[in-house]
């Protein structure tokens, strides 16, 4: 007959099996539902010097993101509303074959700049930088890799090669040439950051060197950056190109029924001539975008928790030499746009 102090032992190693299949069970789970996040901006601009306003979708994002397994995610975005045309923005693969190392393969942001690199629902001001929009705006179809590490301090490193055929011109595109782009993030302490980026790119037939670097500091409530890029077009087939972002922010919580925070901002971004690599008819490079310095102050409204539903107020002032021809939209102007982020 089988002893009865056996028993409490099997109550024992059976309790123990199920705990550590509950716990194993509790490690391994991830979340292999699609998630779906979205961006809507609509804004009112006027501009003081035409004295004519307008109402704007500037931003119409859905995105989709997922896990396939533990080490290998996802994304896939299209804004509908990109001044007015549909565009494909983000859709690759990502796969993690060992801790903080990440390959990427797809179209995506390059690795470059600061400015440049946050979503529209990351930004601080309503408009983007001159860097952000006009000198250091890429986006490319290629394969990156990233590493997280230490070297007394934490560090990322993002490096990738790319078609240079942009979002929309990859079907028949073939190349003898490779564009590049290589980016470094050191975390200097809990509130400042140091980036450095270089990139080349060749839009058309003259090959195109850049250089960024900048650091954000942040402590408390406040936050400042300073970016500078540097434009270099091979062959001297057009003048360097150098251009500025400073910004500083400040929050300040209010914590009412409708608001959350109340965050001042001002900026001074600069930009000099500035050509975007692609001839002309008489297969020359020329200037695109003509010098300007601008200010730009004001107040962001957030409504919920920051960078979710944020009401952006924003003047603008700009200043061109007596030979600049301002574009159409790049004016004094004064700014009120909606932001909402799910």
């Amino acid at each position: 007959m089988e002893s009865t102090n056996r028993f409490p032992y099997r109550l024992l190693f059976i309790g123990l099996g199920l705990f550590l299949t509950v716990a194993s069970s509790a490690q391994d789970s991830i979340d292999y539902r699609p998630q779906i996040h979205g961006t809507l901006r609509g804004k009112y601009e006027y501009q003081t010097q035409d004295e004519a306003g307008r109402f704007e979708v500037r931003t119409a994002r859905v995105s989709v993101t997922g896990q396939i397994t533990r080490d290998i995610d996802y994304k896939a975005e299209i804004d509908l509303c990109d001044e007015g045309t549909i565009k494909m923005l983000d859709a690759y693969a990502r796969v993690k074959p060992v801790r903080n190392l990440r390959f990427t393969i797809g179209q995506m942001r390059v690795p470059f700049t600061i400015d440049a690199h946050r979503s529209p629902h990351e930004q601080y001001f309503a408009n983007r930088s001159f860097i952000a929009k006009q000198v250091g705006n890429i986006r490319d179809v290629g394969a990156m890799i990233g590493y997280d590490f230490n070297m007394g301090v934490p560090a990322r490193i993002e490096a990738g090669l790319f078609n240079g055929s942009g979002l929309t011109g990859q079907k028949d595109y073939w190349t003898k040439g490779i564009n590049f782009s290589a980016k470094a993030q050191f975390f200097l302490s809990k509130n400042l950051t140091m980036q450095l980026s270089a990139q080349k790119i060749k839009p058309d037939s003259v090959g195109i060197m850049m250089y960024d670097g900048g650091f954000t500091w942040k402590s408390g409530r406040f936050l400042a950056e300073a970016e500078y890029l540097y434009k270099v077009y091979a062959h001297n087939k057009y003048k360097d190109v150098h251009s500025v972002d400073v910004f500083a922010n400040y929050d300040i919580p209010i914590r009412k029924r409708l608001l959350n925070k109340v965050s001042p901002l001002v900026r001074y971004d600069f930009m000099s001539d500035h050509s975007d690599g692609i001839r002309n008819s008489a297969g020359l490079l020329y200037t695109t975008d003509y010098q300007r310095h601008r200010i730009t102050a004001g107040a962001t409204l957030s409504i919920a928790a920051p960078f979710t539903a944020d009401l952006r107020l924003n003047y603008e002032k700009y200043f061109y030499r007596h030979d600049g021809i301002p574009k159409t939209s790049e004016k004094d102007k004064i700014v009120a746009e909606l932001m909402v982020h799910f």
